[in-house]
């Protein structure tokens, strides 16, 4: 068997890896700027950014899993929320709409090729209460994460309605990513 390496840091997808029976043999971070390019719609900035993390990572014979998590508002990227102006600013945005999230997935085999799948959710808020926003901005939970919420923890009981991949809105879409693992093994 093909040794797997997780390009990721994300204790969130080793272990929705985990939830399907596979463990990475080592984890190594990929380093790579994040910003958006020019006019780049959110799902190409997701499906590129988890191809360059699977190509940043320099290692021989092993098969490489990378991915990444945009959520957007129409053509809006939303960001990976580091202060609470930041995770404000997108409960707000959130309150009362649908967005998407996207998630890229990309898989480095051994011989260099890079297969790669994105996958879309819809996800819809409540309208969120002046109250309900900083209830959650005191949480803390919304730091470093995508759009500034985590659907597995507090915000999901803001959450109506997922359409698409629950587990993809959380980092990583199980299905395609067991699949892209066992066509390259």
């Amino acid at each position: 068997m093909t040794r797997l390496v997780l390009a990721s840091a994300s204790p969130r997808r080793l272990a929705l890896l985990a939830q399907i029976g596979i463990t990475p043999d080592e984890v190594i971070a990929a380093d790579i700027d994040e910003t958006p390019l020019p006019k780049e719609t959110p799902r190409n900035l997701a499906l590129r950014l988890a191809r360059q993390k699977a190509e940043a990572v320099k290692a021989k014979d092993v098969i490489i899993l990378a991915a990444d998590t945009v959520v957007a508002v129409g053509r809006r990227v939303l960001p990976k929320a580091e202060k609470e102006a930041e995770a404000r600013d997108c409960m707000r945005l959130l309150s009362g709409r649908s967005h998407r999230v996207y998630t890229g997935v990309a898989v480095k085999l051994p011989s260099g090729e890079v297969r790669e799948r994105l996958v879309e959710t819809r996800v819809a808020f409540k309208v969120l209460s002046a109250a309900e926003i900083e209830a959650y901005i005191a949480s803390g939970e919304w730091r470093g994460k995508a759009g500034g919420y985590a659907a597995q923890g507090l915000a999901g009981r803001y959450i109506t309605s997922i359409i698409g991949s629950y587990s993809s809105v959380i980092g990583l879409p199980l299905y395609e990513t067991a699949n892209l693992i066992e066509s390259a093994r």
